[in-house]
């Protein structure tokens, strides 16, 4: 059963009926073929207006989508033979961060990712996405094991932050983010980070300090989200809707920004209505991202990298 946003309850009552209607004909009632039509028509005009005027805040809701594909459904699809590492080697195995070898178009490459899953079980399995210091520590040791190796690093970000208990910071998570951001910065080989839901805060950058960074049309990548925001703002986290256009959170928000370097259009209606197509056009533009870096040597890339990053603060953007 399709899962509706709050916005597109319209479109829910539309979709309803046409279901309903081609249940009666398979039922072997009338014939209602036209009305059906007549209908769908209607629905996809919806759809497209809808989906041409979304507000920052509907934005944030599609990227949480409950169906919208997550990190190992693209690493399934996009990535052959895949080889899954695990373990930071000190403390733990975090499953909210996925990560291995494999190949990508014939590639060698090394993947990672957060990974929110995808029902009750998976979800809880994976933290929701967000993880603890032992997840970054895990990240930063496949990123230098892909620099040591010469594989170029693919990762796959949605997350809505960092896990913020008290035995994450008791185990020093702004370090392991710290680091892993490091390590993203310093890395001699080519790296594509592709944000496909949410990006939250320093959980997003750490897997995402690329030398390009993409993001899906209705994807976000932002400093804290909107309802953290609201708390701190307006101690008010009913004012996240406000809070999510002050804080220009958007693809479109980030690539007028210059803070992103492309951005994958989603099918109509989202990802979600449409998995195939969406891994499709991300593994395209992943593609072309990856493909003229790996012409580069590891210093030219290490330079560039850290010239892009440099000049956002320049120009003031951030």
């Amino acid at each position: 059963m399709r899962h509706f946003l709050d916005f597109e309850k319209p479109l829910a009552e539309l979709e309803g009926k046409i279901e309903e209607l081609r249940r009666t004909t398979d039922a072997g009632g009338i014939d209602v073929a036209e009305e059906v039509g007549k209908l769908s028509d209607k629905a996809e005009k919806l759809l497209q207006a809808t989906y041409a005027k979304l507000t920052p805040w509907q934005k944030t809701q599609v990227a949480r989508h409950p169906d919208r594909p997550k990190c190992l459904t693209y690493v399934e699809e996009l990535i052959e033979g895949f080889i899954p590492l695990a373990g930071d080697r000190a403390f733990a195995d975090d499953a909210a961060v996925v990560g291995g070898m494999g190949r990508f178009r014939g590639q060698a490459v090394m993947v990672l990712g957060t990974e929110k899953g995808t029902d009750t079980d998976s979800r809880i399995k994976h933290n929701f996405g967000s993880a603890k210091p032992e997840g970054y520590r895990k990240a930063r040791r496949l990123i230098e094991l892909a620099g040591r190796f010469g594989l170029p690093i693919l990762s796959f970000v949605d997350t809505a932050g960092a896990f913020p208990g008290v035995e994450a910071e008791a185990r020093g998570q702004a370090e392991a983010i710290a680091r892993s951001i490091e390590a993203c910065l310093d890395v001699p080989v080519p790296f594509v980070a592709t944000i496909i839901g949410e990006g939250g805060s320093g959980g997003a950058i750490a897997l995402a300090a690329a030398d390009r960074v993409l993001m899906l049309e209705h994807s976000i990548y932002s400093v804290i989200s909107p309802e953290g925001c609201a708390s701190i703002l307006w101690r008010d986290a009913a004012q996240a809707p406000t809070a999510a256009d002050a804080l220009k959170l958007t693809a479109q928000d980030l690539s007028r920004l210059s803070l992103v370097d492309g951005v994958v259009p989603e099918p109509l209606g989202g990802a979600h209505r449409d998995p195939a197509a969406t891994v499709k056009a991300v593994g395209d533009k992943v593609w072309a991202s990856l493909e003229p870096l790996l012409a580069l040597d590891g210093g030219t890339l290490k330079a560039h990298r850290r010239e892009k990053f440099l000049e956002m603060g320049r120009s003031g953007v951030v």
